[in-house]
């Protein structure tokens, strides 16, 4: 990867940040709700509070923003994300903090989305989906490294220190955001809102939208829950099922990128059937291990682990196929697909929580299987009928 840009790696650091924000709470929340005496429950909204933040206000904010220049952009949002977090650091009110989080979430909003649109803008033709995967590293990072590394603070050093520890990691980021994006990069001129508005509902663009929200909950549904299939379905302990989590995080890290390659080689589309393919058979797979219960543990840890790498790998071609199509408003566009994925998870989880309650555990790789179907039936309906554009996916 020596032939791409500083730049480029000061995205991925920040998108690394920015998601390792969001995720961190949740494994310092029983010292966070001791500390500001809150309940487990009651902590855990700091979650959901700044997810749904970022999902709200990630569309608003690409339109608002839409001409602002890029690097301004970026270290303004990363100075707001600085100073909340800090701030979280030394509050003593659990209210306060709830605000502090929106703060936070409100610059993420206006960032992440810019990272990739930025990156998929300045790359070349041939290698848009590998750009695009260089700053989704930072996503399955921050699962992989950021949220361990955050935990390991707050249990070492006390919850609040996490937070001290994102206001440094987000001044660093900063500080190569700076040394690193060309100054006065602006975007191009943005069409007006009625014309943005227009082209975001054009089929292909709209489907695809929607299909990557339905792939999303699928997917996020069976990991939410992939600790209890794997007790009740192999009886795996709790280093097992940690294990499972670590090799399905390193199969992400390698899916994404090699999602980017397969994005510039084969085509948007082309990726995406092959990438939702290969989840639709892995949960098949990991139903006919359930029905054969107790199921061999090595054997469903390389079927999840492929599963894992396939969740991944389907991102760039998402993000790529949305950037192609939406043009000047690729942006929008990508902020959109923010507050999809953001939705997906959401609605995977009550989803789970629905089939865990009715038909069991043993449904969930079929009700992800039936989601994965469903998004390629979006995808296929999202093919563009104009022969240029459809070239270009």
């Amino acid at each position: 990867m020596t032939w791409m840009p500083a730049w480029l790696f000061a995205l991925l650091a920040a998108a690394f940040v920015l998601y390792t924000d969001d995720y961190v709470i949740a494994g310092i929340l029983p010292e966070l709700a001791g500390d500001l005496g809150v309940s487990e429950g009651q902590a855990g909204q700091l979650v959901t509070v700044f997810s749904l933040t970022v999902a709200l206000a990630a569309p608003i904010a690409a339109v608002v923003l839409a001409s602002a220049e890029r690097r301004r952009l970026f270290s303004l949002a990363l100075l707001v994300f600085i100073a909340a977090n800090v701030a979280a650091a030394m509050t003593p009110s659990f209210a306060i903090l709830i605000v502090l989080r929106i703060v936070a979430a409100l610059a993420a909003a206006s960032t992440t989305p810019a990272l990739f649109a930025f990156a998929a803008h300045h790359a070349p033709p041939q290698k848009v989906g590998r750009y695009i995967a260089v700053v989704s590293l930072g996503v399955t990072g921050s699962i992989a490294a950021g949220v361990p590394v955050g935990t390991w603070i707050g249990g070492v050093f006390g919850w609040r220190a996490t937070f001290a520890a994102m206001a440094i990691a987000g001044a660093l980021v900063l500080l190569a955001v700076l040394a690193t994006l060309p100054r006065g990069d602006g975007s191009d001129e943005v069409p007006v809102l009625r014309e943005q508005i227009r082209t975001l509902r054009q089929r292909p663009i709209l489907l695809g939208l929607v299909a990557n929200c339905v792939l999303m909950t699928g997917s996020m549904m069976m990991l939410t829950y992939l600790a209890p299939y794997l007790a009740a379905s192999t009886n795996a302990g709790v280093e097992e099922r940690a294990l499972a989590f670590s090799l399905s995080g390193i199969a992400g890290i390698v899916g994404i990128w090699l999602g980017g390659i397969a994005t510039d080689r084969w085509g948007a589309d082309r990726t995406l059937l092959f990438g939702i393919g290969v989840i639709v058979l892995t949960m098949i797979g990991l139903w006919g291990l359930w029905l054969a219960r107790p199921a061999s543990l090595p054997l469903v840890l390389v079927v999840a682990t492929i599963w894992g790498g396939m969740a991944f790998w389907n991102s760039p071609a998402i993000q790529a196929r949305l950037h192609l199509l939406a043009g000047p408003v690729s942006g929008q566009a990508l902020a959109l697909n923010t507050s999809g994925t953001y939705l997906g998870v959401s609605i995977g989880a009550a989803v789970g929580g629905l089939a865990l309650s009715g038909p069991g555990i043993g449904a969930l790789p079929l009700v992800a299987a039936a989601f994965a179907l469903g998004a390629l039936v979006l995808l296929a309906l999202a093919r563009p009928s104009d022969p240029i554009a459809a070239r270009k996916v």
